[in-house]
């Protein structure tokens, strides 16, 4: 990771928000991981939109995620709140790993409940290989367009299904 400190610019995200309007909480296992992934990415995190750093823009930024049409919206402000850019990503190739993180995820908590340690940890090491692929996917994606790291894209993911969370 760069140091944060180069003439420039900070290019991390200082504050996310997820659209209100699109998330309807599931449960308190869900909403603990959006905690979480909120408070992991801001600890640390490498984010630089690429255009918008080509036209003199430089972080902090401050993050907002909507589902708009189907597609992620990613609308990137400096740390003003003034507009950098806003980034528009197609889903379908996301909606597999979702639905399988979702799927594992599910697993995993009811086996915390009442499962063995092994058969937690091995649900668990399945859980993390799904959100790594889904990770690598999101890297793909924004390829071009913002330049990150695979921790910061592992808890973009986590938000991302945050979003698709419907009731």
């Amino acid at each position: 990771m760069s140091d944060s400190t180069t003439p420039s610019g900070d290019h991390r995200i200082a504050k996310i928000e997820l659209d209100e309007e699109t998330i309807i909480w599931r449960n308190a296992d869900i909403e603990q991981e959006r905690r979480i992934a909120i408070f992991d990415l801001i600890e640390e995190n490498t984010f630089k939109p690429l255009r918008a750093a080509e036209r003199g823009a430089s972080g902090p930024y401050h993050l907002t995620l909507a589902v708009q049409d189907g597609r992620l919206l990613m609308t990137i402000a400096d740390s003003e709140d003034t507009l950098v850019e806003e980034l528009l990503l197609g889903l379908a190739r996301f909606r597999r790993p979702i639905r399988e993180y979702f799927a594992i995820c599910d697993s995993y908590y009811q086996a915390i409940r009442k499962a063995t340690p092994g058969e937690i940890e091995t649900i668990d090491m399945a859980r993390r290989g799904v959100h790594n692929r889904a990770a690598e996917l999101l890297l793909e994606r924004l390829e071009g367009k913002v330049e990150t790291d695979f921790a910061t894209a592992r808890r973009l993911f986590t938000l991302i299904c945050v979003l698709h969370i419907k009731g």
